[in-house]
């Protein structure tokens, strides 16, 4: 499993985005799912960095594995921020409008339709969250 470690600030995630789609670009992996993945580390990146270590700035870990036959595509995200599990967070109301729907939360909704198997652990100090895409 390839992986990159970097600031969890916004400013690293052309970074994350470039190690992801260039790992699977060069696996070749579909379009779709190569969009798909990256829309979905977007998100999870992005929530690293605004919430793991606020008000303070730790460091993110990005693993990607691609392989297999039948195809497919494993990322895992860990840091050392406070305990949260995404996947324990109820999702939003999409039946309500935009302004009687409470933030949050279409972030995660989004990854776990789009993805195969979305997980979380906490182990060892580190939120691991892992997601899963079959070709």
């Amino acid at each position: 499993m390839k992986s990159i470690t970097v600031p969890a600030t916004l400013e690293q995630l052309p970074h994350v985005q470039a190690f992801i789609e260039g790992e699977l670009e060069a696996n070749d992996c579909p379009m779709k799912a190569i969009m798909q993945i990256s829309i979905a580390a977007e998100e999870i990146f992005v929530n690293i960095a605004h919430y793991a270590y606020h008000p303070d700035i730790g460091d993110a870990t990005i693993r990607c594995q691609v392989g297999g036959d039948p195809l497919q595509v494993i990322i895992q995200f860990l840091d050392h921020g406070r305990p949260f599990n995404p996947l324990e967070r109820e999702g939003p109301d999409t039946s309500l409008s935009a302004e009687d729907r409470d933030i949050g939360g279409l972030g995660i909704l989004m990854v776990k339709k789009s993805m195969d198997q979305v997980e979380y652990a906490y182990e060892d100090g580190k939120n691991i969250l892992t997601i899963l895409k079959q070709m």
